[in-house]
């Protein structure tokens, strides 16, 4: 019997949905000021996932998101199929409920259009009901709404457009004892009750919940059905209540885990005699259970990327929504990042940053580095990003190049941490950046001399990776100048292969 371990997904994919369609699993995930947004997962056994898509190339307002909006943009979504569509539903808590529509989750995806309009609004989920109505729950946000922990169901026309009845708030978390932040709620009816499955208590430190009613406007009575326990699975989180074609239940949740961001976990799902919800091991997370299907391999998606193929692949993601020519990536091995004028310096100001999620295991990320620009300040490099961030790679001075590590924070001024100039004839560098198991980063750089490879130098001390805006740290490509230099087209960074190790592995 095969046997998976959790995370199933030991990455930042936050406030996964899921729904299986024939034999197929796919997964979506929160992915806030990032563009492409909505990633789109695939697996045919729960365990072993692949990264298929991104639904939402550009966040909308386009021009309101042509700049990093740190912790804004798209929060826990929702997906469902119905009538021969797979549908996302998303909110943006500043602008309001979004809805896209696909026949096929790889894409094409259509454009979103806004169901409800306002602030606040957060985490919906849809449901067509038996009784041929559609509905909608939601939450809210305290920092745009003014009121939190409170779940709200409205009627909506079925094809998601409009509303056509009043809100209700169906379940007030204040009027539950010792809930709070009651949030990310998703609907479903399974034999003659509406469920709404919630979590509660904080995003580190919460349980999940299920509540239970005859009719969708409640009244809800509940069960608290995962929840720490003693095992080291801090506040298991929002997630998705799947079935596999046997008929038999799962749930995908996620739990914060600080710099490596929400990662994701499977547990195993069954039903008591009074009709209840069972999730785990009597109520705790399971840490390893055999897989839904035997012999399943357990697998996450691919990170490593040699730039054979034109194009970005889907793992690759901006700090904000793209403009043309930010990359070039035309399949010959290399990826080229013209430098962009960076008005303060500051990486988290820049939106052409193109990053990945920092896996929860040791990783190792390796890559070469090629500057051209002779403007003084011109820069690229590999950084890890978050609310505070270090980078290490090539400055262009007025006396030449150097190999450089930096660090940054929300405001201010970077620091430089060192700087070591690159040997003369060198024609490139290679740059290194290890991440150990509790996120601190040790940055390497060798030079390319002559097509003979140099020794590795380690210029600065370790540095322990930060959690972002509601996500995890990432690993970013990036080349930047600053605003009035005299940039050609061709200045800026080039990039081979990106290399990627996780717990040992080529991932």
């Amino acid at each position: 019997m095969t046997h998976y371990s959790n995370p199933v997904l030991d990455a930042d994919w936050p406030d996964p949905d899921a729904v299986r369609v024939g034999d197929d699993y796919w997964l979506i995930a929160s992915s806030f000021n990032r563009a492409p947004g909505l990633p789109v997962l695939h697996s045919r056994d729960l365990v072993s996932w692949e990264h298929v898509a991104n639904a939402l190339p550009a966040l909308p307002p386009a021009g309101h998101y042509a700049l990093p909006r740190h912790g804004s943009g798209v929060w826990a979504p929702s997906l469902r199929h119905h009538d021969g569509l797979f549908w996302i539903v998303y909110p943006d808590p500043d602008h309001g409920i979004f809805v896209l529509t696909a026949a096929d989750p790889r894409g094409p995806w259509s454009e979103p259009w806004c169901l409800l309009p306002g602030k606040g609004l957060i985490d919906p989920c849809p449901l067509w009901g038996d009784d041929g109505r559609a509905y909608l729950v939601h939450g809210w946000a305290k920092s745009r709404a003014g009121v939190k922990n409170r779940l709200t169901v409205v009627e909506v026309d079925p094809g998601l457009r409009r509303p056509v009845g009043p809100a209700r708030t169906v379940i007030d978390g204040d009027e539950l004892a010792g809930f709070r932040t009651l949030e990310g709620p998703k609907l479903y009816q399974r034999d003659g009750w509406y469920w709404i499955f919630a979590p509660a208590g904080g995003v580190s430190t919460g349980w999940q919940t299920a509540f239970r009613s005859r009719s969708v406007w409640g009244p809800y009575e509940h069960r608290v059905v995962l929840a720490q326990g003693d095992t080291p699975v801090n506040g298991p989180h929002q997630g998705a209540w799947v079935d596999t074609p046997d008929g038999d239940d799962w749930f995908l949740h996620f739990q914060d885990r600080d710099a490596f961001g929400r990662v994701v976990h499977l547990q195993p799902m069954t039903w008591d005699d009074g009709g209840w919800p069972v999730l785990g091991d009597g109520g705790s997370p399971v840490l390893t259970h055999p897989t839904p299907v035997e012999g399943a391999e357990p697998g996450e998606p691919v990170r490593s990327d040699d730039f054979a193929v034109p194009g970005l692949a889907h793992r690759w993601h901006w700090q904000a929504n793209p403009a043309d020519g930010w990359a070039v990536a035309d399949g010959g091995g290399t990826l080229r990042l013209p430098a962009q004028p960076s008005p303060r310096g500051n990486l988290r100001d820049q939106g052409a940053v193109l990053c990945q999620q920092l896996p929860g295991q040791p990783s190792t990320w390796e890559t070469r580095v090629d500057l051209t620009g002779d403007a003084p300040g011109t820069r690229a490099g590999v950084v890890v990003l978050g609310r505070e961030y270090a980078w290490a790679g090539l400055v262009r001075t007025p006396v030449g190049v150097e190999m450089t590590v930096r660090r940054g924070g929300t405001y201010g001024d970077e620091e430089t941490v060192a700087q070591e100039p690159v040997p003369a004839g060198a024609t490139g560098v290679v740059v290194r950046a290890a991440v150990d198991a509790e996120g601190l980063v040790t940055w390497a750089w060798r030079a390319d001399t002559a097509g003979a490879d140099a020794g590795w130098h380690e210029p600065a001390p370790p540095w322990r990776a930060v959690v972002g805006h509601w996500i995890g740290a990432e690993v970013g490509l990036f080349a930047s100048a600053p605003v009035g230099a005299d940039l050609r087209p061709d200045d800026g960074g080039t990039f081979g292969p990106v290399r990627v190790t996780v717990a040992g592995k080529e991932a």
